[in-house]
This record gives structure tokens, C-alpha cells and sequence, in this order.
């Protein structure tokens, strides 16, 4: 395993250390019904930068910042997976569908396929959002159910390639059901496809729901890092800088992290990549 990978692994687990460090202080003080850390304002330690009391300073109303950003991680966790666990089981399964038994049923898949990838993608997630309600529902709505083509596509493909492949064709001869051939044996052969659009959908989700938050749409009442930036975008002509500096990072380093980790799960999982090497 290169270096880089371990690097890209150890963040990724302070990245999730945080956000479950962040779910427990939410649940805590939602069992407790207090205000929670994070949201405690202080009106005399407003716009305090990074010190020892503050790591990463205060917003202007006094709250910590890196309290902040902790459970923005979280909310970045549960729209990362969530999400996932809606767009990758659908596509996985229209794939199958589509690519096993062709015809009519292949047709009505790749119409779907055609029809929603035609849409604009962040309005048809801000038109969901709206519908559902402000908050994590519509968002996790918003955005699993108009992310799943690109899975797809590619589990469609794969599987045309594998249905008239050698086993395929010895467990239709020993007379399995079609859900059987799909589920049983196509799919182990496919899974490496999900793992690698997990890595690549995940930081795809988390960069929608900040645009979506930044907008004022998403998550409210919580600490996302679309709010961050929003309310800290205002204080910028005032010096402050910490809040947007350090909310952008670490947007920019859990992004970067997944978008190596998946090119190196593509070059690992990947057979046409391995067979070239």
C-alpha cells in the first residue's frame, strides 16, 4: 500500500473520529434537551481568533468554530452515506435488470437513464429538496434519487458483458431462477464497480449539500458547512478569516482524500487495469 493511501486513511478516520465525536454531543444534548456546545452563544467572545481557548477562533456570536466544524463532519458523514444507500441499491438493481434481460426492460431502464440524467441535476435536487421540506430529508431525498444513472450505466454494462459468459450459462442449464443468476452470481463479479462509485459518490454528495445549505435550502439550525460559509463570507471585509479558512480546508482535504482513494480502489479493483499492468 502506497504512502499516500495511508495518509488519504489515517484522515479519512479522523474524519469519521469527528463526526461520530460529533453525533455523540448531538445526541447527548438532544436527550438532555440543552442547547448543545456548539450552538452556545457568547456574546463576549465574539470574533476571537485561533488561541488557546478557541483552537479555531469564533464566529460572531461568540461560538466555537471547531465545535462547528466537528459536526459539520458529521452532517457531511450522514448526507455522504445516506445518500449513497439510496442512489447505489437503485441503479445497482436497474442495472442488473437492464443488463440481464435487454428488450423492453432494458429500454425502460435506459429511458430512465436518459430522462434523468437530461434534467438539471441541482435544480431537479432543489425541487425535490423543496417538496420533502427543508432539513436532511430533503436532502438526502434530493440527492439520492438523482444520482444513481451514472451506477447505472456502468452495472448495466457490466452486466451485458458477464450474462453470456461460461458461468452464466452452466447456472441457467442446472435451471436457477433469473434472480438467482443476478443476485447469486453476477453481482458478487460486479461488486468491486459498487465500492469504487461509493468512493466517487461520496464526496459528490458532500460537495452538493454544501451548495445546497449555502443556499439556504438545506440543513437548518445545524452547523453545515454550507451555513459556515455563508455566514462567514459576510465577515471576510471585517479580517475574519478563520471560519471560511478553515471550513474551505476541510472541505477541500475530505474531498481530496475520497477522490484518491478511489482512483486507487479503480487501480486495484478494476480487471481490464490489472490485466494492463
Amino acid at each position: 500500500m502506497r504512502l499516500s493511501v495511508r495518509i488519504c486513511l489515517a484522515v479519512l478516520a479522523l474524519y469519521a473520529g469527528a463526526a461520530l465525536f460529533g453525533e455523540v454531543q448531538y445526541r447527548v444534548a438532544l436527550a438532555r434537551d440543552v442547547t448543545p456546545a456548539y450552538n452556545v452563544v457568547d456574546p463576549d467572545a465574539r470574533y476571537r481568533p485561533p488561541s488557546a481557548e478557541h483552537w479555531l477562533g469564533t464566529d460572531n456570536l461568540g461560538r466555537d468554530v471547531g465545535l462547528r466544524l466537528v459536526q459539520g463532519a458529521r452532517i457531511a458523514f450522514h448526507v455522504g452515506i445516506v445518500t449513497s444507500l439510496i442512489a447505489i441499491p437503485l441503479g445497482v438493481l436497474l442495472g442488473l435488470l437492464g443488463g440481464y434481460f435487454g428488450g423492453k426492460t432494458d429500454s425502460v431502464v435506459v429511458w430512465l437513464c436518459a430522462t434523468v440524467a437530461s434534467m438539471p441535476g441541482l435544480l431537479f435536487i432543489l425541487a425535490i429538496s423543496l417538496v420533502a421540506g427543508r432539513g436532511l430529508m430533503g436532502i438526502y431525498l434530493g440527492i439520492g434519487l438523482t444520482t444513481w444513472v451514472g451506477t447505472c450505466r456502468t452495472i448495466r454494462a457490466e452486466t451485458m458483458k458477464h450474462k453470456d459468459r461460461a458461468y452464466v450459462k452452466a447456472a441457467r442449464v442446472l435451471g436457477y431462477s433469473h434472480m438467482r443468476i443476478m443476485f447469486r452470481h453476477i453481482l458478487p463479479n460486479v461488486a468491486h464497480i459498487i465500492l469504487i462509485q461509493f468512493s466517487i459518490r461520496f464526496p459528490s454528495a458532500v460537495s452538493t449539500e454544501v451548495f445546497i445549505s449555502f443556499l439556504g435550502i438545506g440543513v437548518q439550525g445545524e452547523p453545515s458547512w454550507g451555513i459556515m460559509i455563508n455566514n462567514a463570507r459576510l465577515r471576510l471585509w471585517q479580517g475574519v478569516w478563520w471560519e471560511m479558512t478553515f471550513t474551505t480546508l476541510a472541505i477541500f482535504m475530505l474531498v481530496l482524500v475520497f477522490n484518491h482513494l478511489a482512483d486507487w480502489l479503480r487501480d486495484r479493483l478494476d480487471p481490464a487495469l490489472r490485466s494492463a499492468r
